[in-house]
Parts: structure tokens; C-alpha cells; sequence
């Protein structure tokens, strides 16, 4: 039976990336269908032909001062099954600046149905070039906001690890480009193989959001101060039951000027806002004391564990429990 031909995925490098995000990833693919097979003694199947591609061909400096060779320059006319663009590991507005002559090329394979993938800040990359426009996506939690300034015409959802819509792919965290990875093997490959894959590299199979790595890191960088203090109000009273129309009253604002300056200032409702902060202040009791499930469900104001197990595995990806299985910072007797 004839073998088939292996994927060409092209990973473009540019000045300033994060040479872990292209490094890794190179590997990665490169591996996907050979790693696994060498283990357990059969031939091995490459998955893809990978290239580290440049817009001249010239060599890249990454942020880390390694500077990487390429292949070749990426051709608009030789269009590859799927291109990768790595995290902006420098800053995010000279690398924009200095990579216009990507965008061109980014919308002529994304109108070809090439596969377009980006991490992190790499996705400020895509939504420059419009092929994000209407879409789901998704960044680093901690430049969702700077990128909601810059692209309110697309779908941002920070919470997400990662996003797919039509043949465009993000991914959220800097070291998220191996869950990225990993879908993109699936996605050629199918399931077996990418659990191979993950297995001989000793890695997790692709998580659902990066919202457990935020912290508690609720944004207070607007410029609202009656809503600045309602926030500080709900984070200082967590446990108790927090109504609109008690935490509109409290800063003299009537219940619908109240929500309404709430989402322009935060992003969200007062009641999504409340219910991430009881979900992390949750996860923080989970990793650092040793208290029953109930007793955290009443230090931060829920009385039902299965509303409280559903909301936090929907924010975090794991139930309560497995969440301290896997994240708790104190030694289980």
C-alpha cells in the first residue's frame, strides 16, 4: 500500500518571535508519526514536511537573541497545506509594522483554504490581516484587552486555549503552540496519532481554556472610578449574595446605568464578573488549603455543588476535585 505523502507545514520566523514557539513546533511536526513508531520498533510515517520560512529567506533573531536560518522565503504563489505564525515575543507594535508584507499573503492563502494557525500574540498577526474578522479567536489572557482595542471586529474569547473557525486556527498562552500542535496532528492525522504523538513527548493531550492560568487577574485598567469601586466591593464580599440592584444602589446608579457602564468599563456583566472572581478565589482555596469542597462552596457565596462544579469546570476545564488533583500546592497526607 503506498504511503501518503506527508502535509507541508510552513512555520514562518520573523525578528523578535519567541524561538520556543518555532523550535518546539518544528519539532513537534517533525516528529508527528516518527517518535512513537521508532519506540515500539515500526517504520515510522512523518505526518508532515516541515519548513522554517522567512518573508526574504533570511535568517531570524528571536527575542532570546538566537538566531534561527530558514529554508526559504514564503512564496505566495507556492501555497502550503498549513502555515504556522509563532508568538511576537518583542514588541508588538514594531513587529506589526515591519511585517505589512505578510498580511497580503495571509488573506491569498486564507482565500486559498490554506490551514492558518497562530499562538498567542502571534493571532494580532491574523487579525491585522482581516482573516479574523467575524471569527471566534482567541489571544494571551494578558493582551486580550489591547487586542479588543485593536480588532473589535473580532470575536475575542481569552478564556478559550484555543479557537477553529473555517480553516483558521488560534491558540492562547505562550506555550500553548504544543496544544496547537497537537490539534493540527489530529486534524491530519487523526486522534491515534496524536495521542501517540503527545505520549512519546510526555505531554497533555490539547487543554480547554488558559483561564486557570489568569489568576485572579480581574482588569482594572479603565478609567471608571464608580465602577472601580463596585469591583472592589464585590472582591472585598465575596460570600455574600450581590444583587444588581444592591450594587447599583451602593454606587447611586440606577440598575440599567449600572450594567451598562459596567460591561463598557470591564468587558462583562456584573454577574459574569462576580461569578469569575468566586471561581477563582475557588481555585486559589483548592491549591493552597485543605478544606472540603463545602467549605469553599461557602466562602465564596455558592450553596449548590453541582451549579458550582458545572460553572468551574466550564471556566477552568476540570472538576473541583481534579483541579486540586492537579494544581494544589500543599502535600496531601
Amino acid at each position: 500500500m503506498r504511503q501518503k505523502a506527508p502535509a507541508r507545514i510552513a512555520i514562518y520566523g520573523f525578528d523578535n518571535a519567541l524561538a520556543s514557539a518555532i523550535t518546539g513546533a518544528v519539532d513537534l511536526f517533525a516528529q508527528a508519526g516518527v517518535t512513537w513508531q521508532k519506540i515500539h520498533h515500526v517504520t515510522p510515517s512523518p505526518v508532515f514536511s516541515v519548513e522554517l520560512l522567512s518573508t526574504t529567506g533570511a535568517p531570524v533573531r528571536c527575542v532570546n537573541g538566537i538566531t534561527l536560518h530558514t529554508d526559504a522565503r514564503l512564496d505566495a504563489r507556492q501555497p502550503p497545506d498549513v502555515l504556522l505564525i509563532p508568538t511576537i515575543g518583542g514588541n508588538i507594535d514594531e513587529v506589526l509594522s515591519q511585517q505589512q508584507s505578510l498580511l497580503p499573503i495571509l488573506r491569498t492563502f486564507h482565500e486559498q483554504g490554506v490551514d492558518i494557525a497562530a499562538n498567542c500574540t502571534g493571532v494580532f498577526l491574523l487579525a491585522a490581516a482581516g482573516i479574523l474578522d467575524g471569527k471566534s479567536a482567541t489571544t494571551h489572557w494578558g493582551f486580550a484587552n489591547e487586542f479588543k482595542v485593536r480588532f473589535p471586529q473580532v470575536n475575542l474569547n481569552s478564556d478559550k486555549l484555543h479557537t477553529y473557525e473555517e480553516n483558521v486556527f488560534c491558540a492562547g498562552g505562550g506555550m500553548a503552540w504544543f496544544d496547537l500542535a497537537l490539534l493540527l496532528i489530529e486534524r491530519y492525522a487523526g486522534a491515534d496519532v496524536a495521542r501517540q504523538t503527545a505520549k512519546a513527548h510526555v505531554l497533555d493531550l490539547p487543554r480547554l481554556n488558559q483561564s486557570l492560568y489568569a489568576g485572579s487577574r480581574r482588569e482594572q485598567s479603565h478609567h471608571d472610578e464608580i465602577i472601580k469601586q463596585a469591583q472592589r466591593y464585590m472582591a472585598d464580599n465575596i460570600k455574600l449574595r450581590l444583587s444588581v440592584d444592591a450594587l447599583a444602589s451602593r454606587v447611586n446608579l440606577t440598575p440599567r446605568t449600572f450594567n451598562r457602564r459596567f460591561k463598557a468599563a470591564t468587558g462583562q456583566t456584573p454577574g459574569h464578573y462576580l461569578q469569575s472572581l468566586r471561581i477563582d478565589h475557588a481555585r486559589k482555596l483548592l491549591e493552597n488549603q485543605k478544606w472540603t469542597i463545602e467549605q469553599i462552596l461557602s466562602e465564596v457565596g455558592y450553596d449548590d455543588p453541582s451549579t458550582f462544579s458545572r460553572l468551574f469546570k466550564k471556566r477552568t476545564g476540570y472538576s473541583p476535585s481534579l483541579y486540586r488533583t492537579k494544581f494544589t500546592t500543599f502535600v496531601q497526607c
